[in-house]
């Protein structure tokens, strides 16, 4: 099967899909880059800066965003590897992306849900509840044990600075994670009634902390591994799921268990990672403004995604700075139809 075919065939399914993604150029941003080869190694390079993500059809397009401003931005995006977590239609998805970038580096890692479907409860928005946005849990036990150190970033952002600052943070050995911390946020609102009036639970929050425990945002998080898998955190996170099965402690999704688990013991990633909230609260999804200080990234989280209001004719000011990402074709129906 040769290479035009297979490009014909991409072509086919995302007309058949009714939408299309544009091809992205590809970036040289530095003569000085040791290039990794897309080859059999690149999965489990230490030069690499390695960028989990998950993949599905409802934030795909947001997903094609994230990944073009990651590489534009990159000093060398020659050495960015991708690691997507997918959940069904794993060779659709990867169409979308080898045809929009057929030079990147990635792997695609299958997640099956229904490991973690008995454990989710339901939240104050239903996008929350979907099993692939607890695959953040398990990525220690997904992706290959020859990583050590990844950037999860969510679907609903963008980059405008080297990711590479990101990846390396300083992490100090005993610590697991890295983010941006909001200590100014009203901590106590992310757990209900019933777990604060509990001393047994509530202490949790106080015991073995480095400081007293702040919001962070686990959209964006640079995540160590090894030391995940060494101190077995995917089974203390799990085992908070259980309990709010049993004893409803928390109204918002997959953070709360991460909050309870890691607030207080993370290294702080300056604001400037994470201008996060863009997308409103998560009932109206109100325009918001970005924070004070410099960006490096833009987070749409919250109910309001750029591309709907786009698409919409009601987008936020700030949503014109995601459009120039977005890599989505017009749709092309009324061709097949003629």
């Amino acid at each position: 099967m040769n290479a035009s075919y297979i490009l014909y065939l991409i072509v086919l399914v995302s007309f058949a899909a009714g939408e299309r993604f544009k091809e992205a150029p590809e970036f040289f941003n530095s003569p000085d880059c040791l290039t990794i080869q897309n080859g059999d190694g690149f999965i489990c390079s230490d030069k690499a800066v390695h960028v989990a993500m998950t993949l599905d059809t409802a934030y795909l397009r947001g997903s094609m965003a994230v990944i073009l401003s990651v590489l534009q931005h990159s000093s060398c995006p020659q050495n960015i590897v991708f690691h997507f977590v997918t959940s069904k239609q794993t060779h659709r998805l990867r169409n979308y992306v080898v045809s929009s970038f057929p030079y990147l580096k990635f792997k695609i890692y299958p997640y099956d849900v229904a490991a973690i479907s008995g454990l989710i409860s339901t939240s104050i928005r239903s996008a929350l509840d979907s099993p692939l946005n607890y695959a953040r849990n398990y990525l220690a036990d997904i992706l290959p044990t020859c990583l050590s150190r990844v950037v999860y970033l969510d679907s609903d952002l963008i980059l405008v600075d080297d990711i590479s600052k990101l990846f390396t943070t300083h992490i100090p050995g005993d610590v697991v994670l890295a983010a941006p911390e909001y200590c100014n946020a009203n901590f106590t609102t992310y757990f209900t009634p019933t777990f604060w009036s509990n001393p047994s639970l509530s202490i949790t929050l106080s015991l073995n902390r480095r400081h007293s425990p702040c919001y962070f945002n686990t959209g964006v998080m640079v995540i160590e591994l090894k030391k995940w898998r060494e101190g077995d955190y995917t089974r203390k996170i799990i085992e908070w799921m259980e309990l709010q099965k049993r004893i409803r402690i928390y109204e918002l999704g997959s953070l709360p268990p991460f909050l309870l688990v890691f607030a207080g013991n993370i290294a702080p990633v300056d604001h400037r990672w994470n201008q996060h909230g863009l997308g409103g609260d998560n009932f109206r999804g109100l325009c918001r403004d970005l924070h004070p200080g410099p960006v490096s990234l833009l987070h749409w989280s919250g109910k309001g995604k750029p591309w709907v209001r786009l698409d919409g004719g009601r987008p936020c000011p700030l949503d014109a700075l995601w459009a120039p990402y977005d890599l989505l074709e017009p749709r092309f129906d009324h061709l097949i139809e003629s």
